[in-house]
Formats: C-alpha cells, sequence, structure tokens
C-alpha cells in the first residue's frame, strides 16, 4: 500500500472522527451558549433598574450571573399575584385605556398582547394534523399544517369550492414565519405523522424523516367538522 493512499486514509479517518465528536459536542455547546446569552441579556436589562448599591458586584465585590432572571421571576409572580386582586384589576385597565389613546403605542401593544394571551393561554388552540399541499404550484408539494375548517365571512365567499380548510404553511428552517392559505380539503393529503415529526423534518429542511421503524399505535385524531357544501345556482 503506498504512502499517499495511507495519508488519505489517516487524513479521512482524522476527518470521520471529528465531525462524530462535533455532533455530540455541538448541541450541548450551542445549549449552554444560548442559556447563557439570554440570562446575560436579561441581566443587563433588569440590572438597569435596580440602584447600583444593590448591585452584587457592590454588595459583594463580584458579578452573580442569573440575578436579573430571579429579579425578573420574582417581579412577574408578584405581578400576576396583585392582578387577580380588585385593585390590580382596575390599575391595569386604567392603564389600557391611557394606551388606547396612543395611536402607535396602541397598535404595538395590541398586537403584542395578542401573541402573548395566544402563546402563555392554558388553552391555546393548536394545529390538528400535519398535511401535503401544492405548493407554489402544481406538482410540488410543501408541508403544511391543518388549523381548522375556513368558517366566518372568509368561509362563505368559498363555500362554492366546497369544504374549505386554514392551513399553515411554515418556511424553513424557521417554522415560526410562513403563509396562512385556505384551500379545498380534497387538495390536501393527510398525514398520519405527529405534529412535531413533520416540524423537526421542516427545520431541518428534509434531512430529518420520522423513523418508521419506531412508529407507534397512534389514535385516529376525530375528523374537523364538515360543513355542507352550498347550492350550486
Amino acid at each position: 500500500m503506498s504512502p499517499d493512499h495511507n495519508k488519505r486514509g489517516l487524513l479521512a479517518s482524522i476527518r470521520n472522527n471529528f465531525i462524530a465528536g462535533l455532533a455530540v459536542i455541538a448541541p450541548g455547546v450551542l445549549t449552554i451558549w444560548l442559556v447563557w446569552n439570554v440570562i446575560t441579556w436579561m441581566d443587563g436589562i433588569v440590572l438597569n433598574f435596580i440602584p447600583r448599591r444593590f448591585h452584587p458586584q457592590t454588595m459583594l465585590g463580584w458579578d452573580v450571573p442569573g440575578v436579573g432572571v430571579v429579579v425578573f421571576l420574582i417581579f412577574t409572580l408578584v405581578m400576576g399575584y396583585f392582578t387577580k386582586g380588585l385593585i390590580g384589576r382596575t390599575l391595569v385597565h386604567w392603564g389600557e385605556r391611557i394606551v388606547e389613546v396612543m395611536p402607535v403605542v396602541r397598535s404595538i401593544y395590541n398586537a403584542v398582547k395578542q401573541i402573548a394571551e395566544t402563546i402563555l393561554s392554558r388553552q391555546t388552540p393548536t394545529f390538528d394534523r400535519a398535511c401535503l399541499v401544492q405548493y407554489p404550484r402544481p406538482g410540488i408539494w410543501a408541508v403544511a399544517f391543518i388549523s381548522t375548517t375556513t368558517r366566518g365571512e372568509i368561509g362563505e365567499h368559498l363555500a362554492e369550492n366546497g369544504e374549505m380548510i386554514s392551513i399553515f404553511l411554515p418556511t424553513t428552517p424557521n417554522p415560526t414565519s410562513g403563509f396562512l392559505l385556505f384551500v379545498p380539503r380534497r387538495d390536501v393529503i393527510e398525514l398520519e405523522m405527529e405534529i412535531e415529526d413533520a416540524a423537526k423534518l421542516v427545520i431541518s429542511a428534509g434531512l430529518v424523516y420520522p423513523d418508521p421503524r419506531g412508529k407507534r399505535a397512534r389514535t385516529r385524531r376525530p375528523a374537523l367538522p364538515t360543513q355542507p357544501d352550498a347550492p350550486k345556482p
């Protein structure tokens, strides 16, 4: 065996070992980095509202990471307890009435409030199931998530197309952005995979597929309520 072949084999082995080690280390390192940056970011914001004489570096002589996070959690708990009472609800209502008279601030506040209530609600609506839909043209399929049966004014205007459903078509690799589409149910292929598996497929750009060998028995979800087709003139 030639020296060049042995050298290439050694380099390939080193490369494979490095990639294998990187695959093991990267998730942990990235997680620690993200958590550390979030803690540092929150400390930088919260400690600006605390007098300097009460900072850990002033009282103890050294910095203590995470103090801002603890203060924020305690403040949030106190505010949650306070707003449950009559006085707290009255003050919140009074503050919202002040915000309502501010044109720009009103729009931002209402949007943020609606998003927060949707995300933090105990009864947050979730997607019903994953599906395949032809997008952006016939013959090309994309993974989407079924939201619900199209109702209200939109459902009435589109009733002539048969039963319509609302779906969310996420983008890759950031599934928090995407498109809201209203499509006929007959043009959608419903999938058996879980919502989490479909989200992993989207985030990984098709690199992570659900393992069919590990597929567990699933209870079929009840079908979405259907709407009768509008009578055609």
